[in-house]
């Protein structure tokens, strides 16, 4: 990125964060939503920790994703409420270059809260020693692909006054791979398994989501502003 664009990228980053600073809720709910799953689910399966060990990964990844749709309409809905989302289609600039600058504001937003908060859930459902630092890895890795595969769900509803369900259909099959790749990591490090074949494929799909998500997510916002 040239220097203009790159001050641009960097601008729209701290406007998103800083108006997430002052909007606090928008930044809370969807860390709640994930400690209450996660929390709550030991009342409804019992006390079994032998079964609240083995079913830790799942819970907490599907709790995690669960999290982020909940929070996904914040890339782009109060900016195309009250029209900025326009002025950016307009900018001069790179428009797949500020929707990654708002795809990672999201993130540091939704998903890194989520790094801190879970390896303490991880030990509430019994989970140890190298199983917590995987599931580190893997929602390091894999929570910025539910927002860069998300952020193109949320361009192409974002002109529909009720495209929650519609968002909701679009991405979680593009969802499903990441669930199933991280659990897998989780599980298999929990038994002792070497997991870099589950890793490796999840940088594989962080790295092709980074490259290939923000060129339709902006094509998308043309098409719905257009």
């Amino acid at each position: 990125m040239n220097h203009s664009l790159t001050q641009a990228f960097w601008t729209l980053l701290r406007r998103d964060l800083l108006l997430t600073y002052r909007n606090r809720a928008q930044a809370i709910n969807p860390l709640l939503f994930f400690v209450l799953v996660i929390v709550l689910f030991p009342f409804g399966v019992g006390p079994d920790a032998t079964l609240l060990k083995a079913m830790a990964p799942g819970v907490i990844w599907v709790a995690a994703l669960l999290s982020a749709l909940l929070s996904l309409e914040s890339i782009f809905r109060s900016d195309f409420d009250d029209g900025f989302l326009e002025q950016l289609v307009l900018s001069p600039h790179s428009l797949s270059a500020l929707v990654l600058a708002k795809v990672f504001a999201h993130w540091m937003i939704s998903g890194f809260p989520l790094l801190v908060v879970a390896p303490l859930l991880g030990v509430f459902l019994g989970m140890q020693g190298e199983s917590i630092e995987v599931l580190v890895i893997t929602l390091l890795i894999g929570t910025p692909v539910l927002s860069l595969i998300g952020a193109i769900g949320v361009a192409l509803t974002v002109g529909l006054r009720q495209g929650g369900v519609i968002l909701a259909l679009l991405v979680f099959p593009l969802y499903i791979p990441v669930l199933i790749f991280a659990t897998n990591a989780v599980q298999m490090a929990e038994s002792g398994f070497s997991v870099t074949a589950q890793l490796s494929i999840l940088a594989a799909l962080f790295l092709l989501s980074l490259a290939l998500a923000p060129l339709p997510a902006a094509a998308a916002l043309k098409m719905s502003l257009s």
